[in-house]
């Protein structure tokens, strides 16, 4: 990458990494040395195979205070055939995923829950980081997988729920149940010289557990399996009721109060006549949905949305609604 690109690839690096706590300064160009307590990570951002490969295999000593420190390299590259074995490895899949969960983060005036540990030995000197992890979080690796339903995918992993949480406790990751709809109502009613229509098409989910309505990025619900150990709320909600209760509030929705004003001789008089919908004439498609949810038990219960990171007001099982 030319310099002006590497520039920029610095800078957002460095708002990824600062959202996450670390401190980030330039510690000899083109190299930056990223601080979060007693954690240090020496970065590089370069597509140049001759500059990555000394990146890696060279053995740099950093001290602090007189003292050498132990730190990790991280390198990020848009060079898809580079190796790095000594390097925690982010490419443009990273950089995507980071970036968006830094911006977020920022949204929620939280800190970013991303961490590099690897579980191995570390040394002054090298970076013992494996390039099969590529630096993913360690509360985001992969896990085994259950039952293949249809949900919203999980972007808040179990840590970061907890830090959003602001209380003291472990999550555990729920999927609650959801009717999703979409309808179109067609039909008139006339009446003397009053023509009202019924046409209409809208979409939405309504909660299985309590019936209330929520608006969400549907399009986004995935056919997939969730993380083993999840679990999964049975609905109290049944279609058919789900149905019923979409139907009438469409029927609702589009009804329509009309006055007629009648002059015969002197007398005016006014007539009232509700205009509404036949039900034969609402089609409606229905599916089963879930919504992932963090549920932080500490001194009190806090629920977290798994998918926008949002604080839900009561807890899923009094009746869940997002502030």
């Amino acid at each position: 990458m030319d310099e002006k690109v590497r520039e920029k690839a610095r800078n957002a690096i460095k708002s990824i990494l600062e959202t996450a706590g670390f401190s980030v300064n330039t510690l000899e160009d083109p190299f930056d040395l990223a601080e979060r307590e007693n954690e240090y990570l020496m970065v590089l951002c370069s597509n140049d195979p001759g500059e990555i490969e000394e990146y890696n295999s060279a053995s740099y000593r950093l001290m602090r205070e007189g003292q050498e420190i132990t730190y990790k390299k991280l390198l990020f590259s848009l060079n898809t055939s580079i190796r790095a074995e000594n390097c925690i490895l982010w490419g443009s899949d990273e950089f995507i995923r980071y970036s968006g969960e830094a911006e977020l983060y920022k949204i929620l005036d939280s800190p970013m829950a991303l961490s590099f540990s690897d579980g191995e030995r570390e040394h002054p000197g090298i970076s013992t980081a494996s390039p099969v992890s590529r630096g993913v979080p360690a509360a985001q690796e992969e896990e085994p997988t259950g039952m293949v339903i249809s949900h919203l995918p999980i972007r808040v992993q179990k840590q970061a729920a907890e830090q959003i949480a602001r209380i003291q406790g472990q999550a555990s990751l729920k999927f609650m149940p959801y009717w999703l709809y979409s309808y179109q109502s067609s039909g008139e009613q006339v009446y003397k010289e009053h023509r009202v229509p019924f046409d209409s098409e809208g979409s939405g989910g309504i909660n299985a557990i309590n019936g209330n309505s929520m608006n969400a990025d549907w399009k986004a619900v995935v056919e997939a399996a969730v993380p083993q150990g999840a679990e999964i709320v049975q609905s109290r909600l049944t279609r058919d009721e789900a149905m019923e209760k979409v139907v009438a509030g469409v029927i609702d929705g589009l009804t329509q109060k009309i006055r007629i004003k009648q002059v015969i001789g002197d007398a005016i008089s006014y007539e009232e006549r509700v205009m509404k919908p036949d039900k034969k004439n609402i089609a409606l498609q229905m599916q089963q949905v879930y919504i992932p949810i963090w549920q932080v038990r500490g001194k009190k219960i806090v629920e977290v949305n798994a998918n926008t990171g949002e604080v839900l007001a009561e807890p899923m099982d009094e009746g869940v609604e997002i502030f």
